[in-house]
């Protein structure tokens, strides 16, 4: 009885907000290729849903074989990075919420 006096009371209609679409948070690339990277990027943080790095190295793959070598690709959650990549193939997405996704190209 003391515990739900202490609680915040919510107002009507007050939700938490998650997001089950792809949102790209800064992209530097041709269309075709950011359509690409979306697609895979979502396919593969859905096939390996339990499993980041899986989902890191199926992008990296699928990017190499459609776009030639030296991709990378980092999917997790709460991490920060700076890398120096080449121009028009960087792309900064968050899916499902809280899972973050960074793929770009690197020689």
């Amino acid at each position: 009885m003391g515990d739900a006096q202490n609680e915040p009371k919510k107002e009507e209609g007050e939700k938490k907000v998650l997001h089950t679409y792809a949102l790209v948070r800064f992209c530097d690339m041709v269309e075709e290729m950011r359509t690409e990277a979306m697609d895979l990027s979502a396919n593969a943080c859905e096939k390996h849903s339990t499993n980041n790095e899986s989902a890191a190295k199926m992008i990296k793959e699928n990017m190499d074989k459609k776009f030639g070598p030296s991709w990378h690709a980092i999917v997790g959650e709460g991490y920060g990075f700076e890398i120096s990549y080449e121009v028009k193939h960087l792309m900064y997405m968050y899916f499902g919420g809280n899972l973050a996704i960074c793929v770009w190209k690197c020689s």
